[in-house]
């Protein structure tokens, strides 16, 4: 009956062979459908599917590491759950861990905790001024000097003293990164936001970065900080590795052998 209805209209006002599934797609049939069934118990899991799988949301091992550092950092959870499961690998290459802008120390804390308990030996290296924002670049940064400013050096060391493989670094970057002249990186967390700072952090920790070695930028998506993403584009416009950006909003860049 279809087909002979089909066949009285014109071949050029035929709707496409596929048209229901057309429609249907349209009306958002499938993600319902998906949706209805990522909330079944037939799929492992199942309630971490919001609608795409979201580990962040109930994943028992992240979950207890998440809840020590909340109260401590900016850092939204998803974006330290990115932190948390690039840290396992770098936890197995050499090279030293790196973190650039610790504020109260929530995500140094977790970078501690995660390189413990994978039985990592790496010491894990903090730099932060614990003054706020340095100066901005004009027509670049939207952040004002001293932005963020309150964070207590004292604090965070205290925090981290249970971990003898921290070390912290108080003052202005990129002066204080020259105590790693000699190392190499396996990992660096790269949340400075300015242009500025996270070009000085991108100019002395590339070239140490050991291959497949990570680097996280925390502001690369996020529009107040439209400086660092451009910080990060200048830098690999010219480099082979392809900077890739989070849903999370932060970038990921992972260094070729």
């Amino acid at each position: 009956m279809r087909e002979a209805f089909r066949a009285l209209i014109p071949t050029e006002f035929q709707p496409p062979s596929d048209w229901p599934r057309r429609v249907l797609a349209g009306i958002g049939y499938f993600r319902l459908r998906t949706w209805v069934a990522a909330h079944g118990e037939t799929i492992p899991d199942a309630a971490l599917y919001q609608p795409l799988y979201s580990p962040w949301l109930g994943e028992p091992e992240f979950e207890a590491l998440y809840d020590t550092v909340r109260g401590r950092t900016l850092v939204s959870r998803d974006r330290c759950f990115v932190l948390w499961r690039t840290l396992r690998q770098a936890a197995r290459l050499p090279g030293l861990v790196v973190e650039c802008g610790v504020y109260r120390g929530g995500t140094a804390l977790l970078a501690a905790r995660t390189l413990a308990g994978a039985g990592s030996g790496q010491e894990l290296h903090l730099f932060d001024s614990f003054a706020g924002m340095p100066d901005p670049l004009p027509d670049v940064d939207r952040f004002r000097a001293g932005d963020l400013a309150g964070a207590s050096a004292k604090e965070v060391a205290e925090l981290l003293a249970p971990y003898p493989s921290v070390r912290l670094h108080v003052g202005s970057i990129p002066e204080t990164l020259s105590s790693l002249a000699e190392g190499r990186v396996a990992w660096a967390h790269v949340d400075v936001d300015l242009y500025r700072s996270v070009h000085d952090c991108i100019e002395f920790l590339y070239p140490r970065l050991v291959a497949g070695g990570t680097l996280v930028f925390d502001d690369y998506g996020f529009p107040s900080c439209a400086g660092a993403r451009r910080a990060v584009d200048e830098a690999f416009a010219a480099r082979p590795e392809v900077p890739l950006c989070l849903p999370t909003g932060q970038c990921l860049v992972v260094r070729l052998p």
